[in-house]
């Protein structure tokens, strides 16, 4: 329907039939074009924008060094407050919780060997015994050993072997070969728990090597060579015509004295000299040790004494004859220049004459096995350790490049296709071409080796050439751990070499006071035989005491009659120790780089001061 507009024109109003009709006004009204135009007042124009908005205020706290916003330093606090409970607590919470401590590597066989192989330094042990020995069966013997006979009495040090003679040369060799592996290796040691104990057996070692001349003194014209006697097919008592204990002798054990030992008193200087840098802890008993190694030392080298000390003397020729003393002049040189860093003891172990004496250069393969009576490979191995690790340089170069080239003929005779030493059947290396007592031999190779192969990875360095053939150090720990295997078991015989190890052992060794009982009774000088020559096993067990070994053909006779198969030695065992804790990876691996340089003076000059101030 339609209604009056009174304004003029019509509009549409729908109306209940649902027509829709457009809004003609609206649509087609003109407008007012100067009502657009015309500016509005601030009434007018509140009326179109309403009532203006209040501006908010930022509101701000003062934490005294800094200002902030308000809604800042709530967002900041609240986060963390919400990282500290997202992170903080479950960390808190697991730190409170009790850890389990990992439990320690198991020791491996080369550790457990170790453990018993020192022991039998403790069972050789002659003059009063401290309590912590360890040998039930032992007590105090040689009591007066030297007391009538020389200025200080020579109480004390080890027996050598089965026998109860105390033969100075091979003993100073032990405790010089025992304090390398100590220089070498006193954290293995330290983890293994056993580095009190090897130093406790040095110490008696040393301490008695110092009763053996008068150390107190700068210069001498005497040593003692041994205690005790023994002769070949001997009518009267003495240490082979009688089997007793030691703590039972009563039979005269006179003193060997010398004034002419180039190479002993060599040897005492290098015992000496590299103990006291074992104990360079204790500063006076170092200091101690240098001194009397410097007395050693001059008396060996003055012109006046240089013979071997074994020349002529029928009670030490048939048991420990010195072939020579070159070798143990460069072993005691280098041993002398570690503990002191005096320059003239480097200028005189590379002196090319030196070598030449000791026909360093000749690559003759006897002289390339390490023993108590050739040094030389030692020797050469120090002085190549301080070429590769310190390198002097000029002058010192063209001798320590010799000796570096003959440690590395040394170390390619390990390599069995070169045939350089025959090898039995089960894999054990002939060093002594066959002769009885091949392990001690092998042991100071294996030694050597493992060494070598350490001295090569501290200065990464990962091999070394026989030739044209390049073999990595891992073939020498390779050959080492062979030989140091087949003294644990992996031989023909299925048994070990170290009594008290493994399942199968000697149990007939050559040895006085293993082979008697220790019940009370003392058997006479020719009474003790029938222990000797019992067929039972020892009743007392010299725990880690290293057979000699088989024979060429793998063979074993466990006779204590048969010393060659079954008697013990002191240079034996120390061989042992050595090739063990150089193997064993229980207490981690390597060496320790540094500590036998810590009296080795700087090797080139230091930096100048600075210039004074400029005065005009």
């Amino acid at each position: 329907m339609y209604s009056a507009n009174h304004w003029g024109g019509a509009f549409e109003i729908n109306g209940e039939g649902g027509h829709e009709a457009e809004d003609d006004h609206s649509r087609n009204m003109d407008l007012d074009r100067g009502a657009l135009s015309r500016q509005l007042d601030e009434t007018q124009a509140s009326w179109l924008l309403g009532p203006p908005e209040s501006k908010k205020k930022d509101k701000y706290i003062d934490l005294g060094c800094v200002v902030c916003k308000r809604k800042l330093f709530w967002w900041v606090f609240w986060c963390i407050i919400i990282a500290f409970i997202v992170i903080g607590v479950p960390i808190i919470i697991a730190k409170s919780i009790p850890k389990k401590k990992p439990a320690p590597i198991p020791p491996d066989a080369y550790a457990n060997a170790l453990h018993k192989a020192l022991m039998f330094f403790n069972a050789q042990r002659s003059g009063k015994l401290p309590k912590n020995n360890g040998v039930s069966w032992r007590g105090n013997s040689g009591m007066g050993d030297g007391l009538k006979t020389t200025d200080f009495g020579l109480v004390g040090g080890y027996y050598d072997a089965g026998d109860n003679i105390k033969f100075h040369f091979p003993m100073a060799f032990s405790m010089t070969l025992l304090s390398w592996t100590v220089v070498e290796y006193s954290e293995k040691y330290k983890a293994l728990g056993e580095y009190d104990h090897v130093r406790d057996i040095i110490r008696w070692g040393t301490d008695y090597l110092l009763l053996t001349f008068n150390s107190s003194a700068t210069t001498i014209n005497k040593m003692y060579t041994q205690v005790g006697i023994a002769k070949i097919n001997s009518t009267t008592p003495d240490d082979h015509y009688c089997w007793m204990r030691p703590e039972d002798m009563d039979y005269p054990r006179p003193v060997q004295t010398t004034s002419a030992a180039a190479d002993l008193g060599a040897e005492v200087a290098a015992a000496l000299a590299a103990a006291s840098i074992v104990f360079r802890d204790d500063p006076a008993y170092s200091k101690k040790l240098v001194r009397g190694a410097s007395t050693a030392y001059k008396f060996a080298r003055d012109t006046g004494h240089r013979q071997k000390y074994s020349k002529g003397n029928p009670y030490i020729e048939p048991f420990y004859n010195s072939t020579g003393f070159w070798d143990e002049f460069m072993w005691s040189a280098a041993w002398m220049y570690y503990a002191t860093g005096n320059n003239s003891l480097l200028q005189f172990a590379t002196d090319p004459r030196l070598p030449k004496n000791a026909n360093a250069f000749m690559a003759i393969p006897d002289l390339s096995v390490f023993s108590w009576d050739n040094k030389l490979p030692g020797a050469e191995l120090l002085l190549t350790r301080l070429r590769i690790m310190l390198n002097p340089g000029y002058p010192y170069e063209e001798s320590l490049l010799g000796y570096y080239n003959a440690t590395q003929l040394t170390m390619c005779m390990s390599v069995r296709k070169f045939n350089t030493f025959n090898w039995t059947q089960g894999g054990l290396i002939q060093l002594n071409h066959g002769r009885p007592q091949p392990l001690q031999y092998a042991m100071n190779f294996a030694f050597l080796a493992s060494l070598y192969a350490d001295y090569l990875d501290a200065v990464n360095v990962p091999g070394f050439y026989c030739g044209p053939n390049y073999f990595s150090a891992s073939n020498l720990r390779s050959f080492a751990k062979s030989q140091v295997d087949y003294v644990l078991g992996n031989n023909p015989k299925q048994m070990s070499y170290i009594v008290g190890y493994g399942k199968k052992y000697p149990t007939h060794v050559h040895h006085r006071g293993a082979s008697i009982p220790h019940d009370g009774v003392k058997y006479s000088c020719t009474g003790g035989f029938k222990w000797r020559d019992s067929k039972n096993p020892n009743p007392n067990l010299l725990i880690g005491a290293m057979a000699p070994g088989p024979d060429q053909f793998d063979g074993f006779l466990d006779s204590r009659k048969n010393y060659t198969y079954t008697e013990p030695t002191l240079a034996g065992n120390a061989g042992l120790v050595a090739a063990l804790i150089s193997l064993t990876g229980t207490a981690g691996t390597g060496i320790d780089k540094n500590t036998i340089f810590s009296a080795v003076p700087p090797l080139y000059p230091g930096t100048p001061p600075p210039p004074a101030p400029w005065k005009p």
